[in-house]
């Protein structure tokens, strides 16, 4: 098979790895949270070679991710795990870190809330978690292209659709996440990071 590729992945992965050059300078042990075509495992794992990055995805996925970490041949991306938030199962922590990219979108709502209330199960107690993607902020639509997306996603799916930033972070804090930065991307997406025990911001 040939590898898996987006257009998006590759726009995004440089403004992406700036805010993680900065997120996770200190961390040592990455899951990434529904990794896709692969593209961003390789490319981060690269790029920070202080990290262990550990690409996740539905077991469906995991044929092209394996593809671009193959290639990279990298000894600090090793192969990727099955994870589905509806498992009773789920990967091994504890991670110090955690990134996801365009998935709460994809995700179905309830799924949303299944990943953050368990998420804690994953993580070590000082734990940074940056989540990218396009946001509703206040209720609200950032730019007429997110309102043309979200049409666009409900289309393909109606548990699709863009979430809300204040929704969502009442999920992280219940979890015990601190918003710590949230970050404008092109775009009209942003980087959302909380860190697990730290002071409100």
């Amino acid at each position: 098979m040939d590898k898996p590729w987006s257009a998006a992945c590759e726009r995004n992965r440089e403004p992406i790895l700036a805010v993680l050059r900065e997120q996770f300078a200190g961390r040592k042990r990455v899951l990434e949270i529904g990794s896709g075509s692969g593209q961003h495992a390789a490319y981060f794992a690269r790029a920070l070679p202080h990290l262990l990055w550990q690409a996740s995805d539905r077991a469906d996925h995991l044929p092209g991710i394996r593809l671009w970490l193959d290639e990279a041949a990298l000894a600090n991306a090793p192969a990727p795990l099955a994870f589905d938030v509806n498992d009773a199962a789920w990967p091994a922590g504890p991670f110090d870190a955690a990134f996801s990219a365009n998935t709460l979108h994809i995700m179905a709502w309830p799924e949303v809330q299944r990943l953050f209330a368990r998420l804690p199960e994953l993580l070590a107690p000082d734990a940074t978690v940056v989540v990218y993607g396009p946001f509703n902020v206040g209720g609200r639509y950032t730019s007429d292209s997110n309102a043309a997306f979200d049409v666009t996603l409900k289309a393909r799916a109606p548990h699709m659709g863009l979430r809300d930033r204040e929704a969502v972070d009442a999920l992280a804090r219940a979890s015990g996440l601190r918003l710590a930065a949230d970050v404008a991307m092109p775009a009209h997406n942003r980087c959302l990071v909380w860190r697990r025990g730290a002071a409100p911001a």
